[in-house]
């Protein structure tokens, strides 16, 4: 047997395998071809423009937040200060509830 390979193209990916009948192996693998996932150029920037889009409205959501973040632990310490002061006696432990 002089050559003793032949290819095979996969059902799912279209990608070839060369295979060696002798040696009981894949001598040579060529990937699948590319696949467009947009037909339409115009449309795959409108869809690159919505999504760039909504990230920054969504960081501007977050800078805003963080921004507020201060007045909201202060209130929340403030309550946390105002109910420490309305019961004067010692803070209840975990193991004090059994």
């Amino acid at each position: 047997m002089a050559n003793a390979s032949f290819t095979v193209e996969c059902p799912c990916c279209k990608a070839k395998l060369t295979l060696d009948a002798e040696l009981r192996a894949i001598i040579a693998h060529e990937p699948p071809p590319p696949t467009r996932s947009v037909d339409d150029l115009g449309a795959a920037f409108d869809k690159l423009r919505s999504k760039s889009a909504e990230r920054e409205e969504r960081f501007k959501e977050q800078l805003r937040a963080e921004g507020e973040k201060g007045k909201l632990l202060d209130r929340k310490f403030q309550e946390g200060l105002k109910r420490a002061k309305d019961d004067p006696g010692p803070p209840k432990r975990p193991f004090d509830h059994d």
